[in-house]
């Protein structure tokens, strides 16, 4: 058994407002965004060669899968992303690894999460090779993994949420260069929003790239020019001034009007369990909701409440005898996280 195991945690995050103008087809746009907890472990297990049946073991805990992968012939197979991020970093010769992914964010969430797997993982096998990239490499590694290696329909705000964390304005000059600006606020402004938050999934996952292209379907020859997509770039400004004042007024109908721009896309970007949370959430007189990421069928929304924090209990009740998961929230002021930790386990996979 090697002596130290490198471990790495990845914020996901909500609340992206401006979100469909990080996409090739909108070529330019701005993204505010929040990283949070529920956040994605990585953990590289290194052993000598024949300490193992095979050199690399991918365990993934929330599938409960766990099988050997041919680093010199990998195939993309049971878990595509894993597999291809590891694929494009250079594994040392002399040693096997066993790899355990987990995220406490359930899948296809509409969190980032899969962006948040790709930086997590990239960080701790970069940390093993010893190369020491920076945030923003690994950010847009882990985007290039998705859209050249996997041919999938993505933006470029999760991956750089998930690498820097915090409460940024990501603006995108010309798809996919973009730069991320933290956006500062007090601490009493902080430890606000993450009370008032309330974060929701409907039970069930969604698949953004599919998403990606039923809208990119409907906006015609010149996305980039559509008013809609103009829009997502406004609010996306507006929201950064309305957290540093601290008015959460103002930032629930940014949320609230982001989301029916969404809803304008396309019918299914807020499908029926979505506009159901949202009813409740008015019941409970709520400032905003927002669909979390492209929106469809399955994923997670953000509700900022208006402050009362029984009336916040109370709905979180209801959300969750009508059948939905309300998960805790932490907002998250640092980014991906690298440290190498001793081994005192020993891990026995003959």
């Amino acid at each position: 058994m090697h002596p130290f195991v490198i471990n790495a945690v990845a914020p996901t995050r909500i609340c992206d407002v401006g979100g469909w103008t990080d996409t090739h087809f909108s070529k330019y746009g701005a993204v505010f965004n929040v990283a949070i907890y529920p956040y994605v472990e990585v953990q590289v297990h290194p052993m000598a060669p024949g300490e193992s049946d095979g050199r690399l073991i991918v365990s993934t805990e929330n599938y409960g899968t766990s099988y050997t992968l041919d680093p010199d012939n990998i195939v993309y197979d049971k878990h595509p992303l894993i597999e291809a991020a590891i694929k494009c970093m250079a594994l040392p010769q002399d040693l096997a690894l066993r790899i355990n992914v987990f995220s406490y964010a359930p899948p296809g969430a509409s969190m980032g999460t899969s962006a948040a797997v790709s930086v997590a993982l990239i960080g701790a096998l970069d940390a093993l090779t010893g190369k020491k990239l920076a945030p923003h490499a690994i950010a847009t590694l882990a985007h290039s993994i998705e859209t050249k290696e996997l041919g999938l329909e993505c933006g470029v705000q999760d991956q750089l949420a998930s690498a820097y964390g915090g409460i940024n304005l990501i603006e995108i000059s010309d798809f996919p260069k973009a730069t991320i600006a933290p956006i500062a606020i007090t601490d009493a402004i902080w430890w606000e929003l993450e009370h008032r938050l309330v974060l929701t999934y409907i039970g069930k996952p969604h698949q953004s790239s599919e998403i990606h292209k039923m809208v990119i379907a409907g906006l015609g020859a010149t996305p980039h020019k559509d008013q809609r997509i103009e829009r997502l770039r406004q609010l996306a400004h507006q929201a950064r001034p309305a957290l540093q004042a601290g008015n959460f007024i103002e930032l629930g109908r940014i949320f609230d009007e982001n989301t029916a721009v969404q809803r304008s896309l396309h019918k299914n970007l807020v499908c029926d369990a979505f506009e159901d949370i949202i009813s409740v959430a008015g019941n409970y007189q709520a400032l905003g909701c927002k669909v979390n990421g492209a929106g469809g069928d399955g994923g997670s929304i953000a509700i900022l409440t208006d402050g009362d924090m029984s009336k916040k209990r109370e709905m979180q009740k209801v959300l969750d005898q009508k059948g939905y998961l309300t998960l805790p929230v932490y907002l998250s002021r640092r980014g991906l996280r690298v440290w190498k930790s001793i081994s005192t386990t020993p891990v026995n996979n003959k």
